[in-house]
């Protein structure tokens, strides 16, 4: 059950929540039941921690009750950004103004989200990571170390749109190590892209991206090695 507190303006905070004193809040922010926030976290305007999970009548995501949301010490919940429980957001980690981050996503330390953009259900993101504004990463996804994914990226999980067999898994890319992803790219499901390559802006990427190779067009092709 959410209730008014007077430690900032509109705030309102479930039970069991941990709220450290030196977290800075702003204003009409939501910390729902159980969630766990570090110490030195900014809570900038609007954010919604621990949002409970709510799926479509025709969703096949795990239904299962997530455990509770922990935001790592010294992070930044940008204003309007939206966490679901059971996400993992790791130390000093940045989420821009109105990102989403779903239930049993993990971010590692010093990784940015940026401004609107999404991180679905069950993706894993390493440290250091780069996402810029308006992308989509999509479920069961996997972000390495150190990779830079540019402005308005798409990732893709499912071949069949929307009409998989009951109890076929969606697959999502991988992005390796310090790999690098050009504006605008979408990654078709369980593409892996190698370690250090670089995928043009605008590429759709059909097939794997080998290690340290720039891959360029529509269906992306090998141009060189890097």
């Amino acid at each position: 059950m959410l209730r008014a507190s007077e430690r900032a303006p509109g705030l309102l905070v479930g039970e069991g929540v941990t709220l450290p004193d030196d977290v800075e809040i702003g204003a009409r922010v939501i910390v729902h039941d159980g969630t766990v926030v570090g110490e030195g976290v900014r809570l900038l305007d609007g954010a919604v921690l621990g949002k409970p999970v709510a799926l479509g009548a025709r969703s096949k995501a795990a239904r299962s009750e997530p455990t509770p949301l922990v935001v790592g010490p010294g992070a930044t919940v940008g204003a309007r950004s939206i966490v679901l429980a059971g996400a993992a957001i790791g130390p000093r980690v940045t989420l821009g103004d109105q990102a989403h981050v779903r239930e049993r996503a993990a971010i590692g330390e010093e990784s940015t989200i940026g401004s609107g953009s999404s991180v679905d259900n069950d993706v894993v993101v390493g440290a250091r990571v780069r996402v810029q504004t308006g992308c989509y990463l999509t479920a069961f996804s996997e972000v390495e170390d150190d990779v830079f994914v540019a402005p308005g990226v798409t990732l893709t999980n499912d071949w069949t749109a929307g009409r998989r067999p009951r109890g076929a898994p969606l697959e999502g890319p991988v992005l390796r190590r310090g790999s690098r992803i050009g504006g605008g790219a979408v990654i078709l499901p369980g593409v892996v892209v190698g370690e250090e390559a670089f995928v043009g802006a605008g590429a759709v990427v059909t097939r794997d991206v080998p290690e340290r190779t720039l891959a360029t067009g529509v269906p992306a092709r090998i141009v060189r090695e890097l």
